[in-house]
């Protein structure tokens, strides 16, 4: 199929990332738009306008997801979306969701400034507080089942008042639950935020699936007591017990056939004293994998290996679940579509798990998902010294366009056309 000759302004998107990056700039040159606060709002409001400019309507939904809709040639067909997050980490960079929400806008811009129309409508859609809550995500896929108290800032702020700020409303959060009928397919562009792309020199990852996870906070309780007059055999050292415990689910992530990552990235100590033998710790842990049924076998072999080392040292331990994420799929047909338009456009490409979260993950359970990757300078991400190429930023987008043209013709169109629209 030949490939259409329309590509996106690479100056213009790029521009447009570093306007975007002006909002909430700190001194060191990182950027700060933590969701709610004023450069917050500050920023959605510069994307509304380009998102206008683009040729867009724009509405806010419930749970203040900010949606740009470009009509297509079809009433009431399901629109073709895609989109990300603009909120940051406290200490960022410029890239993350960013370049997912303006690659969008400039693919609409394209197409309104062509005089294009697809069959189908294109959203582009700025998700709520991704970075903390996954709220807005959550709320279009009809996930958010708990309290409003879940979702206070870490300020104390509640979350009814936050999402009236921006002009959302908790008591309404329902009716920002989307279906299948009124999004067809979500696309989300995005940097890597790992090294594998640049390993491999390749300029774009086409997204097999996002990881599920589980996560846990687990407590070893020994016996505290003096280093100096307690002998070898008669400690109870809970920090004994909990390294051990570090190293199983090191094993796990290594040594059991899969893709999977185990980490434990928090630990903490007490009494901390170096003349005491430790009588308690804590720590956390972080399991990824693609396939729930992989995850739930690593998750039984740690407890398994846990409560061996507890009998082996004398100690007691408890685990506790703070986190469950499902695992989303990428579709293969559109998968198959961003390969064949990598092809197209002499782009190299390799398949590859996203490790980190996103908005899509939230799209996926409800209508088909992909994703494509460009890749991240040093597999760098949620720092000053994230960076991708304004090449990289700009090959991404022509493929998100030109997956777009394609998947205009995948989907069935079963709505009454609209004349063309000048």
């Amino acid at each position: 199929m030949p490939v259409s000759k329309l590509t996106v302004n690479s100056d213009r998107l790029t521009r447009m990332l570093f306007q975007l990056a002006e909002i909430g700039k700190l001194p060191d040159g990182g950027v700060s738009r933590v969701a709610f606060t004023t450069d917050d709002l500050l920023a959605r409001q510069q994307v509304k306008a380009w998102m206008i400019a683009a040729g867009m309507t724009v509405r806010i939904d419930a749970a203040g997801n900010i949606i740009g809709s470009y009509a297509g040639l079809y009433d009431d067909a399901a629109a073709l979306a895609t989109g990300s997050h603009i909120d940051t980490v406290p200490v960022a960079g410029r890239y993350d969701g960013c370049l997912g929400v303006l690659a969008g806008i400039e693919v609409v811009r394209v197409l309104h400034e062509t005089k294009t129309r697809l069959n189908h409508p294109i959203e582009v859609i700025v998700f709520t507080d991704e970075e903390r809550s996954v709220l807005g995500c959550k709320a279009m896929a009809g996930e958010v089942k708990e309290p409003a108290e879940y979702y206070a800032r870490l300020d104390g702020s509640p979350i009814q008042t936050c999402l009236e700020t921006i002009g959302g409303d908790w008591s309404q959060i329902p009716t920002a639950k989307r279906d299948r009928a009124q999004i067809a397919a979500f696309v989300e562009l995005h940097v890597e935020q790992g090294g594998v792309l640049e390993h491999l020199g390749l300029p774009i990852g086409v997204v097999d699936g996002i990881v599920g996870q589980y996560r846990f906070a687990a407590n070893v309780m020994g016996r505290m007591n003096h280093a100096g007059t307690t002998p070898m055999h008669m400690r109870k050292d809970a920090l004994v017990a909990a390294a051990q415990m570090v190293l199983a689910v090191n094993k796990i992530g290594t040594e059991i056939p899969g893709d999977q990552v185990a980490t434990v990235g928090y630990l903490n100590v007490s009494p901390n004293a170096t003349n005491t033998v430790p009588g308690n710790v804590d720590f956390r842990i972080d399991l990824r994998d693609r396939s729930q049924d992989h995850l739930e076998l690593l998750v039984s072999r740690m407890k398994d290996e846990f409560a061996a080392i507890a009998i082996a040292t004398n100690t007691e331990f408890t685990l506790r679940e703070t986190l469950h994420i499902l695992p989303t799929l990428a579709a293969p047909h559109i998968k198959d579509v961003i390969q064949q338009v990598s092809e197209q456009l002499d782009l190299p490409y390799t398949y590859l798990p996203s490790r980190a979260g996103h908005d899509a993950q939230e799209i996926g359970r409800f209508t088909d998902m992909g994703m494509i990757f460009v890749p991240s300078a040093g597999g760098i991400s949620h720092s000053i010294d994230e960076y991708t190429s304004p090449e990289h930023c700009t090959q991404g987008a022509n493929v998100l366009l030109h997956t777009f043209l394609q998947l205009d013709k995948v989907y069935a169109v079963d709505a009454v056309p609209l004349k063309v629209r000048e």
